[in-house]
């Protein structure tokens, strides 16, 4: 039973991990996205996609940051985590700028990689997020 147990708990802590870094990106993304709305900076994928989806990158980070960094989790692991909301638009922005996708496919297509690349950086540093020596 012990042996169970200690095998499961990092695995639950990796997964709980992930659950809270979804949460805290909407959380940002919600809370921030509102308070830059009432700001004046409210950017429309249609009209400023690049502006657009660097802010809401910004609110997302900034979210998961916050709870990360409350964890105790290392600068390395929390900027390398914000860097997952940025990457999927490196080769989008090009692609954005030939014409050949609109500001809602960039928007579309960076937010589902992100999911895949939070997931990546997790088990690269899996030790940061279970606990334990791989």
């Amino acid at each position: 039973m012990t042996q169970i147990a200690s095998t499961r708990r990092p695995w639950l802590r990796f997964t709980r991990h992930y659950i809270e870094m979804i949460i805290a990106m909407f959380v940002g993304m919600g809370v921030l996205g509102v308070l830059f709305a009432v700001a004046g900076l409210d950017f429309s994928f249609e009209r400023d996609p690049e502006l657009a989806y660097l802010l809401m990158a910004f609110n997302m980070s900034v979210g998961m940051a916050v709870i990360m960094r409350f964890r105790r989790h290392s600068w390395p692991a929390t900027l390398e985590m914000c860097g997952a909301m940025f990457a999927p638009v490196v080769p989008l922005f090009p692609l954005l700028w030939l014409n050949v996708i609109d500001g809602e496919t960039v928007m579309l297509v960076a937010h589902v990689a992100m999911f895949p690349l939070m997931l990546g950086i997790m088990f690269w540093r899996r030790t940061e997020y279970t606990g334990c020596a791989a």
